[in-house]
């Protein structure tokens, strides 16, 4: 071990380049990564010509050396995170408290304008020990029945729990893989919203005069929420009985409801098996659907008090329009079931799943949306138009005018832009998106109107390409395709967005139009918390005169917190053309140094293995061991099929344009697909 003197002249071999300087400066600031080093607590590596080797970036050194020197700060050509990221290791904590404040200058924790509000995280429900519900599975009443004569047998107190995150405490079974803090799932209807966490729901109200309150907690439950939905308003029902409002959620193969009425008692209406896993779950008007893309549907009528389960083909898509729900299936057909009639016909035990459409090339239909033009008289129907992308890449638009409603929809239009499965289609007043499992890689097309139709000349007009990079976990939850769905989101007749989460493990979002694929804003999170699930909705807080309801970013996070960004401020700033300077020169996602920054504790690597090479960087390995896969976050459950696995895993490589990469028409991908992965995210 060398000794040094107070006037020793130390020489430093940082990365190459060297240094010279005093053993007094070096110890200038103590508990120091050099008062170590200078002591001999830390082993040192010596060159050729004597000087300590420290593999380390020169160029960041330099300000950090002339900090110990004359205790000055100078960031030209230096960005302020890496500097401070090299204090942190060498320890100058004096000089990262000051880089700290930099960062405070354009961070706070109140957020910027867009912040609109704060739900703080909850307390965990106790877990009820009897449940007066009516089942409608024979296996759900005997496992009912088992559970409560466990309890009973247990000897531990049944009216007790204790208030704590801890899985002992909660009794969440084991095999849980998810943070029961997190927010895996949330869904808006009307002024309400609901948060899924792992094992219990928590509804809010928003009003003008009291803000957002808690009208709804359920009980822990045992099996893990996968989806929820929301109902504020079930037609046929009076508010008197406190079952106007209705909550949702799916596990498994099994669906749970509760009525969550305000000021009124909470009624759980009853548990119901689909028989096969639940793969979607949402409300059409007062009924409940449940859907497999195995091939079943199951409906529960809010007045009829029913729970009718019909097979149907495979399911690989579906929307919405009006009171119809469509069904894209894997024979290429088109089926749709009118909700209206469904009471008429609950005695002949049929959903009326009638065939509107069959591909010409009956590829499977992986991605629908339905768009129905307002009414031009009261005698004349809807102008129907349907955009839907196929297995092999297509995208059709098919129309049917109301004097032909006999004859069915007709063929109008037909892309073939994407080589790749079409996993979201979204067909508006104004524009065409298509995205694509080529790392959600977007076409966009300019759809022009005459008369609120669809017009043959000049036709639509291709508008935008580029792609919405999502990194999402090789092995993921399935709720986390529902709560970190990229979109697009927005009214039909209104501007559309995507919300772009990179990472799994991130603070962040980047909002997008979804027309053309520029920055709108970014979102980070006010308390420095994960954002673990998202969604976009537009509430109705205000009853005065003018106003309208406003668009709003919920983000919920890892902490449990729920955090609020009004979006309708920038949203309305764009449609004046008054754009902020500084986010104009942003015209996408992620830049290149943005992305670098997101990936900064991840380690992407191409390779057939499944198992992900393990990083040298020794202080990533510790906090982050989560193997994590890069795959598109769209909702293509034909694409996680066993038949169609050899189709959809390969991606096409393509030439990168910015951050993201564009997609090349005619780019081909070799036979070989390469499976990139993220590890230590």
């Amino acid at each position: 071990m060398t000794s040094y003197s107070s006037g020793d002249i130390i020489k430093l071999n940082i990365g190459g380049t060297r240094f010279s300087t005093s053993k007094q400066t070096l110890l200038s600031v103590p508990d120091s990564f050099f008062s170590s080093l200078v002591s001999g607590r830390i082993p040192s590596v010596k060159d050729e010509e004597g000087a300590i080797f420290i593999d380390r970036d020169p160029t960041i050194f330099a300000p950090i050396l002339l900090y110990l020197r004359t205790k000055e700060v100078k960031l030209k050509d230096v960005d302020v995170q890496s500097l401070k990221s090299e204090a942190e290791f060498y320890g100058i904590a004096p000089l990262v408290k000051k880089l700290q404040l930099c960062d405070d200058l354009d961070n706070s924790s109140c957020g910027n304008v867009l912040f609109n509000g704060y739900l703080s995280p909850p307390s965990f429900p106790a877990r009820p020990e009897t449940a007066d519900v009516r089942c409608y599975s024979v296996a759900c009443e005997a496992e009912l029945r088992l559970k409560q004569l466990t309890r009973t047998n247990s000897g531990r107190p049944s009216s007790v729990i204790e208030r704590s995150h801890s899985r002992q405490d909660l009794d969440l079974p084991l095999e849980s893989s998810l943070d029961p803090r997190r927010v895996i799932l949330l869904k808006g209807h009307q002024s309400w919203i609901v948060a899924g966490y792992s094992h219990f729901i928590r509804c809010y109200k928003i009003k003008e005069s009291t803000g957002w309150q808690t009208v709804f907690t359920s009980p822990v439950l045992d099996r893990t929420i996968e989806r929820v939905a929301l109902n504020s308003k079930v037609a046929g029902l009076a508010s008197s009985e406190g079952k106007g409002k209705m909550v949702a959620v799916s596990y498994g193969n099994q669906i749970r409801l509760w009525s969550c009425q305000e000021n009124v008692r909470k009624i759980e209406i009853g548990i119901f098996d689909l028989g096969i896993h639940v793969d979607n779950l949402f409300f059409i008007g007062s009924q409940l659907v449940a859907t497999s893309h195995l091939g079943r549907i199951g409906v529960w009528h809010a007045v009829t008090q029913n729970w009718q389960v019909q097979d149907v083909n495979p399911i690989s898509s579906s929307d919405m329009a009006g009171s119809n729900l469509l069904l894209g299936c894997t024979n290429g057909c088109i089926y749709y079931i009118d909700m209206e009639k469904f009471p008429l016909r609950i005695k002949d035990k049929d959903l009326l799943v009638t065939e509107l459409y069959k591909d010409p090339d009956e590829d499977a239909v992986t991605a629908l949306s339905v768009y129905l033009t307002p009414k031009s008289s009261l005698h004349s129907g809807n102008w129907i138009e349907i955009a839907y992308g196929t297995s092999s890449g297509k995208i059709r638009v098919i129309v049917q005018h109301p004097e032909t409603v006999g004859q069915g929809p007709q063929l109008f239009q037909t892309f073939t832009v994407h080589r790749n499965p079409v996993t979201k289609v979204m067909l508006s007043e104004k524009h065409l998106v298509s995205v694509c499992s080529d790392s959600n890689h977007v076409r966009t097309w300019e759809v022009l109107r005459f008369r609120g139709m669809i017009s043959t000349q000049p036709g639509s007009m291709p508008l935008a390409s580029f792609k919405v990079l999502a990194l999402e976990e090789s092995e993921p939850h399935p709720s986390y395709s529902r709560g970190n769905d990229i979109g697009p989101f927005g009214e039909r007749d209104d501007q559309q967005i995507f919300i772009q989460k990179v990472v799994p493990e991130t603070d962040q979002l980047f909002v997008r139009l979804a027309s053309n694929g520029e920055r709108v804003c970014n979102i980070r999170s006010v308390d420095g918390s994960l954002v673990t699930s998202f969604c976009v909705h537009e509430c109705e807080g205000s009853n005065r005169m003018g106003s309208r309801p406003r668009r709003y970013l919920f983000s919920g996070h890892s902490n449990g917190s729920i955090q609020m960004w009004d979006l309708s401020i920038v949203l309305d700033q764009i449609a004046k053309g008054e754009t902020n300077k500084a986010l104009a020169k942003s015209t996408g996602g992620p830049t290149e140094e943005e992305l670098i920054r997101l990936l900064s504790q991840c380690d992407v690597t191409a390779s057939r293995c499944t198992t992900p090479s393990i990083s040298p960087a020794s202080s990533q390995m510790l906090a982050f061991s989560r193997s994590n896969a890069l795959r598109s976050s769209g909702n293509n459950i034909l694409s996680s099929s066993p038949s169609n696995i050899s189709q959809t895993s390969q991606i096409s490589p393509t030439a990168p344009v910015g951050a993201e990469g564009g997609c090349q028409e005619g780019a081909t991908g070799g036979p070989d697909g390469l499976d990139f992965k993220v590890t230590h995210c």
